[in-house]
């Protein structure tokens, strides 16, 4: 893998004789290629155009380092055309002369349809944990003296549950924007697995009160070095969707280490109806849920809480039986994350 190949958007490299001298893995799939059918081409293969027919790249730009903001048209393998919006960087030698560009393209519109379907579904899941915090308050401020003390702190106990699931919202809103920018900054610290997956229990009981889950810790399972928040936050999601598409009884939430490896595995059983084997790796998409007339969710918690755990340094996968239920179970790294990378990450 190449440094580019980490990035998200495609991004191609060009000579001066705008011969395509690398590639990343990003804008390969965009264009329905392979690196080693582009690399090595002319451009002119891809029949790049401009809405004004202007030349995609002009060689001749004296100064400026930047390849200004432009819609380009580019044909992909099937021949079907694809309208990217460019930018670039000229490489220039000692004499100034433009050697090569490197090129940094998105599918037009793709970037605001995924912001504006984010926006919708956060909205809409915002909307019931809202109505329901105004309808309580309401009650309580304009029938406070005909209420029983009982009933009012079942109404104050449900805006206060009402209220995290609102910031717990936010929080994944704001997550999404870290994770696709890569600038998510985790506050590591040790964390009592035991402590944690109590506290979490108690408060999923609040929203499932049929909730069971026979609780698993090994007894040689260390603190382990992580965002207590994030760790919360992905344990939660993993319980709720165990709860929303199983059921919220024989729930088993296990904690284990893996001295082989180096870790702590944590996982979540269900005794649901299970999912279908092709559907498995497309459960952590962002978007994906499936059309089974059940509660469906904003289908982004798993997205959320895969890149979670792998900014943690581990990995979160999902396996499943048809008629038994599915397992997620996620690692962490058994060794304080100094020790792994000689530094803190601030």
């Amino acid at each position: 893998m190449t440094d580019i190949d980490v990035l998200a958007d495609g991004v191609f490299v060009l000579d001066a004789d705008s011969l395509i001298v690398n590639v990343n893995v990003a804008f390969a799939e965009m264009i329905g290629m392979t690196k080693e059918q582009l690399i090595g081409q002319g451009i002119v293969m891809l029949d790049p155009r401009r809405a004004d027919g202007s030349p995609f790249v002009s060689w001749n730009v004296t100064g400026s380092e930047r390849l200004p903001e432009q819609n380009v048209v580019l044909r992909a393998a099937g021949g079907e055309d694809i309208t990217f919006s460019a930018t670039g960087r000229f490489i220039r030698d000692d004499t100034g002369t433009a050697t090569s560009v490197i090129v940094s393209v998105r599918i037009l519109g793709e970037s605001a349809s995924a912001g504006i379907e984010i926006v919708s579904t956060v909205s809409h899941e915002l909307r019931s944990p809202l109505t329901s915090v105004k309808g309580y308050t309401s009650l309580l401020l304009n029938r406070w003296d005909r209420l029983t003390d009982d009933q009012k702190k079942m109404m104050l106990e449900q805006v206060h549950h009402d209220a995290d699931r609102v910031t717990r919202l936010i929080t994944e809103l704001l997550d999404i924007s870290r994770l696709e920018t890569g600038r998510l900054v985790l506050r590591r610290q040790m964390v009592d697995l035991a402590t944690l997956t109590k506290a979490i229990i108690e408060k999923v009981t609040m929203e499932y009160p049929d909730l069971d889950v026979t609780l698993s810790l090994g007894d040689d399972v260390p603190d382990v070095y992580a965002d207590p928040d994030k760790l919360e936050q992905v344990l939660t999601n993993l319980l709720e969707n165990a709860c929303k598409y199983a059921s919220p009884a024989g729930i088993v939430l296990q904690a284990n280490r893996d001295d082989a490896h180096d870790t702590i595995v944590v996982s979540v059983a269900d005794v649901g109806e299970g999912i279908p084997a092709d559907e498995v790796p497309k459960v952590f998409t962002k978007f994906f849920r499936r059309n089974e007339g059940r509660p469906t969710g904003s289908g982004l918690g798993l997205w959320i809480s895969r890149g979670l755990v792998e900014a943690h340094g581990g990995e979160l996968t999902a396996s499943s039986n048809l008629g038994q239920g599915s397992t997620f179970r996620f690692t962490l790294p058994a060794t304080a994350f100094e020790d792994l990378h000689g530094t803190d990450d601030g």
